[in-house]
């Protein structure tokens, strides 16, 4: 026996019809599972002309294929579809339990068609699949929705959306245990079909190619990770614990929407001040061994009351520095408000941290925002607009279209201050001083992106996995050293593996793992096929939905120099952006403006996909 299924759940809300479909063995020696189900599924179920909020629009759940092994750090599951934000190719990674209660449902891969009605969720308890109504959940919290289908239906995991899904802000994402799959709009894909929830019950087992084996290597693995001073550093302090550094040694911490490098009123929302005064415990994703998230609760004061898992790096960030906000209490309070209403925190500090840069500049005025003072710094303002684009009122509901679209409808020059790459707001990184990430943003399929490629570590530390010596300020060589990353990540996606363990068992670390849960002997050869095979299928997608080389753009912030810091006058210039990308593409095996040639599919055995 080995660690899969064989078996897809197909379901289409329009026609209320369910079926049960078998998944060949060969998918999963081709393609893993999460990531690359993803990837072949997308492909086969998807047109690039679809509509992302039509029925036409699939909604794809495929939890990696370690899911469900004792493995440590294998607890992440992947949500696809069309992307609302960017009208291109959408995912997102979520460490809840969904993925894990499919698998034990004995299914591996789950795609939603159609539009319902009226609300509803579907409830899935091993064989036996229901589309149930759910009028009495609409207009509830993240929160409340898994709490009251719980008491509904006792041992289940549950999946939803909050008023953000449903109001259709391009940024809204899907929940699961307080874990969420953050970007690029899917759970306005849910909210558009109608969907409050997917709640799933499993009681079947993973089976396992070699039971004592795995075991041997589980807890082999979980002695390196929990004594290893990276996961201690995490455990006290979660992922914000290099904000600091980002800062001082690297000065690549986007402030102000950009503007600067450094965030000179860091010291509160830096978590070597917050965690020992707000952290009450510490919270992992399922399976995990390191627990990166922190119990934030605020007791008393204005915010008394506040209870969130987080505050995650990249909050710090949007919430944080990209607004000007130095108080920990209003971060946390934004954070948790984007949780329960159910959008994306990055998104949603991009695109405040956008209307605080128009208002300083005179573009918008009071008028505009309804009274609000939106000047950077003002705490109090953040959380007000996080209110206001959840609930699509006045200035929040342009800015639930995200900033490429706000700053169209704005005009006014609206768009030299529109921080994005083909529609996403960017991640935490000052790609000014990180050249190599700049070209990380462009070639992400689903936008501006740090996990596509994860190269953000090398690129800051200069060497990882079979790099040395890289650096960070030239924009030289990136092409192969970004395709490499994008395939090394790939394949911890597809076997749904936390990237936060990728110095531990880099690829190699996998091959044991594969032999005794799967029975499949894959090296480091293979697996980098498998990733380039996903990559390939990703960028495929995206050209059938209209990608041109001429719309994969840094934005204009980024060609002006950082003013402070230690990467002080560093920026990327229009020629080191082309340069970057002619070598990627090079590195890629694709044509000049990013065609894939028949010769690549074929070699790479998707030409099906043609």
């Amino acid at each position: 026996m080995v660690c899969w299924s064989g078996r897809l759940l197909y379901v289409d809300l329009s026609k209320g019809e369910i079926k049960k479909e078998e998944i060949k063995e060969d998918l999963y020696k081709k393609y893993l599972g999460g990531d690359g189900f993803g990837s072949y599924y997308m492909n086969k179920f998807v047109s690039g002309d679809t509509d992302p909020l039509s029925g036409d629009n699939a909604l794809i759940l495929a939890p990696g294929l370690l899911v469900g092994t004792p493995i440590p750090t294998a607890g992440k599951s992947e949500f696809f579809a069309k992307s609302p934000l960017t009208d291109g190719w959408g995912e997102g990674a979520c460490g809840g339990s969904i993925g894990l209660a499919l698998k034990q449902a004995g299914y591996d891969v789950l795609i939603i068609k159609g539009k319902s009605e009226k609300p509803c969720y579907l409830f899935i308890d091993d064989d036996n699949v229901e589309i149930r109504d759910a009028q009495h959940l609409w207009g509830k919290t993240t929160r409340e929705t898994e709490e009251e289908i719980k008491k509904e239906e006792k041992n289940c995991s549950v999946a939803c959306i909050g008023i953000g899904g449903e109001n259709l802000v391009r940024y809204a994402i899907i929940s699961s245990d307080d874990r969420q799959a953050g970007r690029g709009g899917l759970g306005a894909v849910m909210g558009s079909k109608k969907l409050k929830a997917i709640a799933v019950r499993g009681s079947k087992d993973v089976n396992l190619k070699d039971p004592s084996k795995v075991l041997e290597l589980t807890f082999e693995w979980y002695e390196k990770m929990v004594n290893s001073q990276a996961f201690k550093d995490d455990g006290l302090y979660g992922s914000g614990e290099f904000l600091e550094w980002m800062n001082k040694e690297r000065g690549t911490f986007p402030t102000r929407n950009w503007r600067e490098g450094v965030f000179d009123q860091r010291q509160k929302i830096d978590p070597y001040y917050w965690a020992p005064r707000y952290s009450i415990k510490n919270k992992a994703c399922i399976q995990c061994v390191k627990p990166c998230g922190k119990m934030f609760v605020i007791k008393e004061g204005k915010y008394k009351g506040t209870k969130l898992d987080g505050v995650e790096y990249e909050t710090l960030f949007s919430l944080g520095g990209n607004c000007g906000n130095p108080d920990i209490e209003s971060v946390a309070k934004a954070n948790e408000l984007c949780d329960l209403y159910g959008i994306d925190t990055i998104s949603a500090g991009g695109c405040i941290g956008f209307a605080m840069d128009l208002y300083e500049n005179g573009i918008l005025t009071k008028d505009d925002t309804e009274g609000i003072d939106l000047r950077f710094g003002n705490s109090e303002a953040v959380v007000d607009m996080v209110e206001k684009i959840a609930k699509r009122e006045g200035l929040g509901n342009i800015l639930a279209e995200g900033v490429k679209r706000a700053a169209e409808k704005i005009g006014k020059g609206a768009d030299k201050y529109a921080v994005h790459v083909r529609g996403m707001e960017p991640p935490a990184y000052d790609v000014r001083g990180i050249k190599g990430m700049g070209l990380a943003f462009l070639t992400s399929p689903r936008g501006a992106c740090h996990l596509r490629s994860g190269a953000y570590a090398l690129e800051l530390l200069g060497k990882f996995w079979k790099y040395e010596g890289v650096d960070r300020l030239s924009a030289k060589n990136k092409g192969r050293e970004i395709a490499d990353m994008e395939n090394f990540m790939a394949i911890y996606d597809a076997l749904g593996v936390c990237k936060f363990s990728r110095g531990f068992f880099l690829l190699e670390g996998f091959r044991e793992i594969l032999k005794a849960t799967a029975g499949l002997d894959y090296n480091e050869e293979k697996f980098l096929e498998i990733g380039e095979r996903i990559c390939n299928l990703k960028h495929l997608f995206n050209l059938k939905c209209g990608w041109k080389r001429e719309q994969v753009k840094l934005p204009p912030k980024i060609r002006i120099p950082i003013p402070e810091g230690a990467s002080k006058g560093s920026y990327i210039s229009e020629e080191e952006e082309k340069e970057m990308l002619d070598d990627y593409f090079k590195a890629r095996g694709w044509t000049k403006e990013g065609e894939i040639p028949r010769e690549k599919l074929e070699a790479l055995g998707i030409e099906e996909f043609l």
